[in-house]
């Protein structure tokens, strides 16, 4: 294991930080039980002259939890579900999933 790794670790590991999650491949299923960092952050999206702001879901995971995030799978934070709706973007060193989410339709 090297130090980035290490890092990484430590950092879902710390319950300031992440929190258990249930993803469910294809959004059916038993789920696996994975540690996640959710980010909501807010989007700017311009229509014509005007600007609104949209709320947002990002949901990281580590690759070492869950190797092929898709569009369609589902993720249970605290009794609440919300589908992955765009294709996760790994990071540089290939160690954590970015997948933006919201509430399923």
């Amino acid at each position: 294991m090297d130090a980035f790794t290490a890092a990484i670790d430590a950092l879902f590991a710390d319950p300031n930080i992440a929190r258990d999650a249930l993803w469910r491949p294809g959004g059916i299923g038993a789920g696996i039980v994975v540690r996640i960092v959710s980010k909501r952050p807010d989007q700017a999206a311009n229509f014509g002259d005007s600007r609104v702001m949209l709320p947002a879901m990002l949901i990281d995971v580590r690759r070492s939890q869950i190797a092929a995030p898709a569009s369609g799978d589902t993720v249970e934070i605290d009794s609440e579900t919300v589908e992955i709706i765009a294709t996760p973007v790994i990071d540089s060193l290939r160690l954590v999933w970015t997948c933006e989410a919201a509430p399923p339709v």
